[in-house]
């Protein structure tokens, strides 16, 4: 019998670095060869698009895209489905699964440990927890001991800060990211915390995501009996039950999977921002600046006026981030713009524009951290209608496409991996 290929789980907050955390170890995990799946709010898999950018690996080759989904419910068997085509149609040596910021990675551990078509081929290595240090310090510090704010089995509609404490209970291993935005006091708490909340994990400080493959692949950590044991207790003491349930974890994995969706249970959702026409620099520099507290990620490709690259953002809580990963194919000189053409057949072209848009996702709460709101469905309308509104207007007009009349304003980068950092007011 062939051995089974070991597992990472990438679990996380938005924005928290897991992307970033997955393009390092593709660029420094020297010696394995690894396979990637990723799981990705919204219409548009953004993060497996920038992990394709920043490897050797193509989108159809090697990763396998679940987008506008949980992991854990409604795309339960195209996870399962993907796992095991990868298995059969590709050689490599780990797995690494990037689950949604907005995923519970303990359903999807149980997939590769009690659903046979995929145990047979899988074994889960660790469950690693990549944490926004600044974000677990604003919302959990001065606590003795992190807890859920709601009960996971009420009707009511949970916070994200119970989905935190959910992907750092399940954790083997924590990377404690963003600690160069934390003072030393910080970092003693936060361990401190950390360890009162899940002993058994091992915690290592990050900046960027950066750390030794070797620490984070190939660790043993996960052991799926002592996990069930303590993750079906918790949840029967939750319920009010007291004691840990009898029941098999087939059973189990089947019951787990009547909860409603995480976007539904924390109360978030996504939409899609679509233009082929620039932004001035300073405009879009000012929406940024000033996006609706409901927004607590957004991230995609911006076409900004005055310069020819193509800019990354990525938002997360009060950052925003914008870098240069490259020129537009459009304003390449006509014999290498063909070339590039040529060897990506499925890029999307504009008979005037080239490759040049705008394309953003936006993942929005309607809910504040007591789960407190007036109509879900109503508040995260309002929001998208705003900010398109507002998005929509801050393009550039039809008075001024003129480039040149940019080019001194703007303060984004125009070399290839430049960065610009705003600050959300």
């Amino acid at each position: 019998m062939a051995a089974t290929i070991p597992v990472t789980i990438l679990a996380g907050s938005l924005g928290a670095g897991k992307t970033t955390l997955l393009n390092h170890l593709l660029q420094h995990a020297d010696g394995r060869d690894l396979a990637v799946l990723i799981n990705d709010m919204g219409e548009v898999n953004v993060d497996a698009e920038l992990v394709a950018d920043g490897s050797e690996l193509d989108v159809d080759d090697g990763i396998a895209e679940l987008s506008n989904g949980c992991l854990c419910c409604e795309l339960q068997d195209d996870l399962e489905t993907a796992v095991v085509r990868l298995a059969r149609s590709y050689e490599f040596d780990h797995l690494v699964v990037e689950s949604s910021g907005i995923s519970e990675p303990e359903p999807v551990a149980r997939l590769f440990t009690t659903t046979s078509r995929v145990a047979a081929r899988y074994d889960v290595d660790a469950i690693v927890t990549v944490l926004d240090t600044p974000l677990f310090i604003d919302t959990f510090a001065g606590e003795a001991v992190p807890e859920r704010r709601t009960d996971p089995a009420a009707e009511s509609d949970r916070p994200l800060s119970d989905l935190l404490i959910e992907q750092l209970e399940a954790a083997d291993l924590i990377l404690c990211n963003k600690t160069d935005r934390c003072e030393p006091a910080e970092l003693a708490e936060t361990d401190a915390l950390l360890d009162a909340l899940r002993p058994t994990a091992e915690t290592i400080h990050t900046e960027f995501s950066a750390v030794d493959p070797d620490r984070v692949l190939g660790v043993d950590r996960f052991d799926p009996a002592t996990d069930a044991q303590q993750n079906r207790g918790r949840r029967d003491q939750d319920r009010g039950q007291g004691q840990p349930s009898d029941q098999n974890s087939d059973h189990d994995h089947e019951a787990d999977h009547t909860h409603r969706r995480p976007s539904e249970a924390y109360g978030v959702d996504s939409f899609v921002f679509r233009v082929r026409r620039p932004f001035p620099p300073d405009r879009f520099a000012a929406i940024l600046r000033d996006l609706p507290a409901a927004v607590v990620r957004s991230k995609g490709t911006a076409w900004v006026a005055g310069t020819d690259m193509q800019l990354s953002l990525s938002q997360a809580g009060p950052s925003v981030r914008l870098t240069a990963t490259g020129p537009w194919i459009a304003t390449l000189p006509a014999l290498e713009r063909d070339l590039y053409r040529s060897n990506r057949p499925n890029l999307e072209w504009h008979d005037e524009f080239g490759d040049r848009q705008t394309e953003l996702v936006v993942i929005a709460t309607a809910r504040d951290d007591t789960g407190e709101h007036n109509g879900f469905d109503t508040e995260i309308d309002g929001v998208e209608s705003r900010l398109r509104a507002r998005l929509t207007d801050g393009l550039v007009t039809e008075t001024e496409w003129d480039r040149d009349a940019f080019a001194p304003k703007n303060s984004f980068p125009v070399e290839p991996g430049e960065e610009t950092v705003l600050r959300r007011e």
